[in-house]
């Protein structure tokens, strides 16, 4: 039974409550996105309230100052530097009648900022883009951009993601997932399910966390000398990790965004490696590394097609809403194999989600419009 949208009182404008931080190791990502969006998003048209998570879990109201969220000289930022008070908690309304968000400080009288029309959340990772937010705001009954629970869930998770895909005739790469308990008992027959791999698939293998983006936590690894390693890295972001066969070719990205009809494709783009790791890391991404896509993809029409239709396919598989980044590989003989899609892509200066979709004709505000507009006509509940 799904909720109407509550329509807005006569003569004011939507509320946008822009939630971002949290609680992953993407954090400062997330404030960097928030800044972006703050900065475009337009206040003719929208009313705004920034909303940060620090890393401990507390929800702050926080200064609408986008120039302070940005990474300067090196200094990532963070929501306990933006929030305005050190104790003060922000509590969105649980009751699918209200939508209603209240600020109370120790001690004080708790203080009523009003409705909320909509919410635009810019977390990336576990605690945010993993559909526990989106369970949250589902009973609160407030409408927001992305994806529902269980695609911003399937969408997280590299495993089922690949499960997913796989279930509707998507082509992936070889891979092996460890799980927490599997590593804790048995590491002698983790490390033989990784052997079996790179035995049938060769080295070098990438060892991830399964649940988080980035590519935090992401090691390289061309041989067993190193993987123990590698797999700790990736268990200090998730105590569960994938392991991946080295796929040559590539790296080609679409993004797909939700118009009144239906999903469409931006242009891709090509990801030229620019680490001596020979991969898209989070230096090169976030620009401790010099990184830069190229926009459309030197691919011919017929891969732009397909590519487009499987970044569509994706989008339709895992039932996403809203907005998709689709993440490919071009393979040397010619065949497209996706490797993952995020939920909520970055929206960075330098992110690709949105320089792809400036080249296929709708610049960053209209951007921005278009997410708000597709959650603003999506009723809550089951849909």
């Amino acid at each position: 039974m799904s909720s109407e949208n509550l329509p807005t009182s006569p003569g004011r404008k939507p509320r946008v409550a822009v939630v971002f931080g949290g609680r992953s190791s993407e954090h400062a990502i997330s404030v960097v996105t928030a800044g972006a969006v703050l900065r475009a998003i337009d206040r003719s048209k929208y009313d705004v309230l920034p909303i940060g998570i620090t890393t401990d879990g507390r929800w702050a109201l926080t200064a609408d100052e986008p120039e302070r969220m940005a990474i300067t000289d090196g200094v990532l930022p963070s929501v306990t530097g933006l929030a305005e008070s050190e104790k003060g908690s922000v509590v969105l309304s649980v009751d699918p009648a209200s939508r209603q968000v209240v600020h109370s400080e120790p001690g004080a009288v708790p203080q009523a900022l009003g409705d909320v029309d909509v919410v635009f959340p810019v977390l990336h990772g576990p605690y945010g883009e993993d559909g526990t937010l989106q369970g949250l705001l589902e009973l609160s009954g407030v409408p927001y951009v992305g994806a529902g629970v269980l695609s911003s869930a399937v969408g997280q998770d590299k495993e089922y993601m690949k499960r997913v895909f796989t279930s509707f005739g998507l082509p992936v790469g070889p891979y092996e997932t460890i799980r927490p308990r599997e590593w804790e008992q048995d590491q002698a027959g983790a490390r033989k399910r990784i052997a079996d791999l790179a035995a049938e698939h060769g080295w070098p293998l990438f060892v991830k966390p399964a649940r988080a983006g980035s590519s935090m936590g992401i090691s390289k690894v061309d041989g067993f000398e190193g993987l123990d390693e590698a797999i700790e890295e990736a268990r200090r972001h998730d105590p569960k990790i994938i392991v991946e066969s080295l796929l040559t070719g590539r790296e080609i990205e679409c993004g797909v965004l939700e118009f009144e009809d239906g999903p469409r494709a931006s242009v891709p783009a090509w990801i030229p490696p620019v680490t001596d790791d020979g991969f898209y890391d989070f230096e090169a991404k976030y620009g401790v590394a010099s990184a830069a896509g190229v926009v459309p993809a030197p691919i011919t029409p017929e891969q732009t097609a397909e590519v487009q239709r499987l970044a569509v396919a994706a989008f339709e598989a895992a039932s996403c809403e809203g907005l998709v980044r689709a993440d490919f590989f071009l393979t040397d003989d010619g065949e497209f194999v996706i490797n993952e899609i995020n939920t909520l892509p970055g929206f960075t200066p330098i992110s690709m989600y949105p320089v792809m979709w400036q080249a296929s004709g709708v610049d960053y505000p209209e951007l921005i419009d278009r997410l708000i507009g597709a959650a603003l006509r999506r009723p809550t509940g089951l849909r």
